[in-house]
């Protein structure tokens, strides 16, 4: 990678949510700030190659943004008020703000999550705006089809400008209505880095590097808040297996055959800590629960040490608590490893996600512990015609060959 390279993807990494939230306070216009941002760093790939990279980038990417936005809307002929607005945009400050929040990211985050909005709008459009994800990978992570998203996506725009809801970053006193939505975010954030949604890569670490920052700073400022804690605990005892996850080919590594040395042990002692710290408050939530699930596997020496049973049953807690299809296809995982492939495949048959690959890839690994093997080779195909990301279309079709 170049050096232009680099400092692009560190910029995107650093700038583009505060880029995006800049236009959006000036014009209030969503689409038009995402619009000129991704131009801005259209324009950077070229004018850095020729003339270097600037001293400092967010500020030129926040002035050519400007300029787009400016041309933008001298095009479609709007107010002069709006237009002199804009071209008396000073350089790039910090938002000023009595939020308490010490960091300017997630100080957009709890921007974004807006309360008029419904929580899945909040978390798409955060992700969508702040974060820079696809819509491709929001709606993988929400569970819903790209159309729908992207309608989702339109829809919370248009409530924002006919509602006329200011992009402001809220007072400490209502951080807390915004903070079930800015966990999500960081969850879903973490996840996508965690497993990619698509690529040759099925790891992306800045993404759950970052999402670990965060959330570590939202437990510094929230150390009250369990579930705030809870999702830092999540988040540890998930990425301390990173570097087991794929071998040096970059192929997937199934957990049961994850060398456990290589572990970030430290981590899951940090991560154990939160979680029992948390839990001492007794409001169990989703985050926690989720957790204590991790720290099952954190804690187990050998694959052959892991306590499935008690797995399985935090599973169905978290399946009462959240209704979501997606726990209840790992709560099936958990209770074929606890009581045998047959029960999973029982409770597999009720799990509702159309176009998941993991149903197909969950139950032909049931099928073929059962023997099933040509059952087992169908439900293979049916998980290769749906998946991704490369190192998982590799595992899948090594696991064909082997059910022949």
């Amino acid at each position: 990678m170049t050096d232009v390279q680099t400092a692009l993807v560190r910029a995107f990494r650093d700038e583009w949510g505060q880029v995006v939230a800049t236009l959006i306070r000036l014009t209030g216009d969503w689409d038009l700030a995402e619009e000129c941002a991704q131009d801005a760093f259209t324009q950077a790939v070229g004018a850095w190659a020729r003339d270097g990279v600037p001293r400092r980038p967010g500020a030129w990417l926040t002035t050519t943004a400007r300029n787009r936005a400016l041309d933008r809307l001298r095009r479609d002929a709007v107010g002069a008020a709006k237009l002199r607005e804009v071209a008396a945009m000073p350089e790039p400050e910090h938002f000023e703000d009595d939020s308490g929040v010490p960091d300017d990211r997630l100080r957009l985050m709890f921007t974004c999550c807006h309360p008029a909005l419904s929580m899945d709008a909040q978390v798409a459009l955060t992700l969508r705006t702040l974060a820079g994800l696809t819509p491709a990978e929001i709606a993988r992570a929400l569970l819903v089809a790209g159309p729908a998203l992207r309608k989702r996506l339109v829809r919370a725009k248009q409530k924002i400008r006919h509602a006329g809801i200011p992009y402001r970053v809220p007072p400490a006193h209502l951080l807390p209505e915004r903070t079930p939505a800015v966990l999500a975010v960081l969850y879903l954030l973490f996840n996508e880095g965690y497993s990619a949604t698509a690529g040759a890569d099925l790891l992306r670490r800045e993404l759950s590097a970052e999402a670990i920052r965060l959330a570590r700073v939202l437990h510094e400022l929230m150390p009250d808040e369990p579930e705030a804690t809870g999702l830092l605990a999540l988040l540890l005892l998930q990425d301390s297996r990173r570097d087991s996850r794929v071998d040096e080919r970059g192929d997937l590594v199934l957990l049961a055959d994850q060398d456990r040395d290589r572990w970030d042990h430290a981590q899951i002692a940090e991560g154990v800590a939160l979680l029992e710290g948390a839990l001492r408050r007794g409001a169990p939530g989703p985050y926690q629960v989720q957790a204590a699930i991790a720290a099952c596997h954190g804690k187990a020496a050998r694959a052959a040490d892991t306590d499935w049973p008690q797995i399985a049953a935090l599973y169905g807690k978290l399946a009462a608590m959240t209704r979501s299809p997606v726990v209840e296809l790992n709560r099936a995982v958990a209770v074929g490893m606890a009581e045998g492939p047959a029960e999973g495949l029982r409770l597999l048959s009720d799990v509702d996600l159309p176009g998941y690959h993991l149903v197909p890839a969950t139950r032909a690994e049931f099928l073929r512990r059962l023997g099933r093997r040509a059952e087992a080779a169908a439900e293979y195909r049916e998980a290769l015609r749906l998946v991704t990301t490369d190192a998982e279309r590799r595992f899948l079709t090594r696991r064909l060959a082997e059910v022949g």
